[in-house]
């Protein structure tokens, strides 16, 4: 967990909280996924061909692309970076950042410290939906933390030091935020 300030000397948040969330356990899923790519490729190279070139080209194809969407489905949430400034709350997945969201203050009601927030509870891990009004960006089992937004629907993330990026959220809520320069001056 990484947090780009302490508490200030007046007891509100620092203007900027950073943390993140690791699941290791993905990388089991990312090493299978290449597993089946270098299985296909194998199948590619080394296949004496007497089956048919079809069914080779099926086999190769299929375990290549099975491999891939493994692979990089996995990758992409192993790891999520969440950071609280005065205009927003922005959430990136994976190690390159994508997907990402960005959540303008402007659009939260409230934040809430979750305690417990399970892959079981959003059907999985990644970048989850629920019909009940709810998204959720879940890496692994453990703390998180849950906006209400303005629309009643919910943004839930797993995080490190949950606690303050809501204390962070609340602090931001309760000041407006600073009138933004204009691009071109």
């Amino acid at each position: 967990m990484r947090h780009s300030g302490q508490q200030r000397a007046d007891g509100r948040s620092p203007a900027v909280w950073t943390g993140h969330a690791t699941n290791r356990f993905q990388w089991v899923a990312a090493v299978a996924g290449a597993a089946c790519m270098a299985l296909g490729i194998t199948l590619a190279v080394e296949s004496p061909w007497t089956s048919g070139i079809a069914a080779l080209v099926m086999a190769v194809v299929g375990c290549v692309a099975a491999g891939l969407l493994v692979l990089f489905g996995t990758l992409a949430f192993v790891h999520v970076e969440v950071r609280v400034d005065e205009r927003a709350m922005e959430v990136r997945c994976g190690h390159i950042g994508v997907p990402r969201r960005t959540i303008p203050f402007t659009e939260v009601v409230d934040a809430a410290y979750a305690p417990t927030v399970t892959p079981r509870h959003w059907g999985g891990w990644g970048y989850r939906w629920r019909p009940d009004g709810g998204t959720a960006v879940v890496v692994r089992r453990g703390e998180g933390l849950v906006l209400r937004l303005a629309d009643g629907r919910s943004f839930t993330v797993t995080v490190d030091g949950a606690e303050g990026a809501v204390a962070s959220i609340r602090d931001h809520l309760r000041r407006p935020a600073p009138p933004q320069t204009p691009a071109g001056a």
